[in-house]
């Protein structure tokens, strides 16, 4: 079977399909979300990236972290998910780019952080994907992969158990972030969230 990761058609397809009711299947969210902005450590004034925004759900916390003299993108490959960001007032938080993470329209080193929600499952080479973040990130700037729930209860979710292959199972994280630019320094997976924190290095 052909995972949902293999090509961009099928991401922004199954995306589309599900935009418009998105913040409605998950309405309890947004204090996940706030809980895993303030783990980023951002200060005001900072410049920050939702990589593969979605709705936008991240947008309001990053925007709060980082006052009115902060830099906030939100970038998607789906422009309706964009769209429903739009209806739900989040652009007001930020500024909504359409456009790829692996080919980012963002100038090197320029960023302090990026946050990327439920993403890394999305990423059709997540290693050149993941250098791709890590260069628009200045050296010791901070990279976070945060889901609202865990691995386990994810996988039980859709009716599956996690695999050993799992992207984000730590043994399989770290090495791949320490070999696409970032140092990973911590790792939470529980029912509750599941959130990676790692540093750019270099």
């Amino acid at each position: 079977m052909r995972s949902m990761s293999e090509d961009h058609t099928h991401v922004r397809e199954f995306f589309t399909e599900r935009a418009a009711g998105w913040d409605g299947r998950f309405p309890d969210d947004g204090p996940a979300y706030a809980a895993a902005v303030a783990e980023l450590g951002l200060c005001l004034g900072d410049r920050v990236l939702d990589a593969g925004c979605g709705t936008g759900r991240a947008l309001p916390p990053l925007r709060a972290a980082v006052g009115s003299s902060g830099t906030v993108l939100g970038v998607d490959l789906t422009p309706a998910m964009l769209q429903a960001a739009v209806r739900a007032g989040r652009d007001r938080a930020g500024r909504l780019l359409l456009a790829d993470v692996a080919a980012l329209p963002v100038r090197s080193e320029c960023l302090d952080a990026v946050f990327a929600a439920g993403l890394i499952a999305h990423l059709p080479r997540p290693a050149e994907n993941l250098r791709e973040l890590a260069r628009v990130v200045r050296p010791g700037g901070v990279l976070a992969l945060f889901h609202p729930i865990g691995r386990a209860a994810l996988a039980a979710r859709h009716g599956r158990q996690i695999t050993p292959d799992d992207l984000r199972a730590e043994d399989n994280l770290n090495p791949l972030l320490a070999g696409s630019g970032w140092r990973m320094t911590s790792y939470v997976d529980e029912d509750a969230r599941f959130l990676a924190l790692a540093v750019r290095t270099g």
